[in-house]
């Protein structure tokens, strides 16, 4: 994939929302210890991307935040970096 393919944003954005799914779901829906594994593997695996891919992912993060219409959504994607550990405040 290249800077400028579209595919980049829509797995960055999906990544996103699968973990702000695990993150807001209820008991009955995923069973936290399960949820809370997954966001980890989520931000370890992120964590260990080259620092130059971790910038591209995070610019796209960034670039979907400033697009977005959906307040929550868009809180969410913005503190994403720091929640996920990829960036500190």
């Amino acid at each position: 994939m290249t800077d400028a393919d579209p595919l980049v944003p829509v797995l960055a954005g999906l990544l996103v929302d699968v973990v702000r799914f695990l993150d807001s779901c209820e008991d009955d829906e995923v069973d936290p210890d399960s949820a809370v594994k997954m966001m980890e593997s989520v931000s370890w695996v992120l964590g260990q991307l080259p620092q130059d891919q971790r910038e591209r992912f995070l610019t796209v993060v960034a670039d979907l935040a400033e697009a977005e219409h959906d307040l929550g959504r868009r809180e969410f994607l913005e503190n994403f970096p720091f929640t996920s550990g990829l960036a500190e405040e």
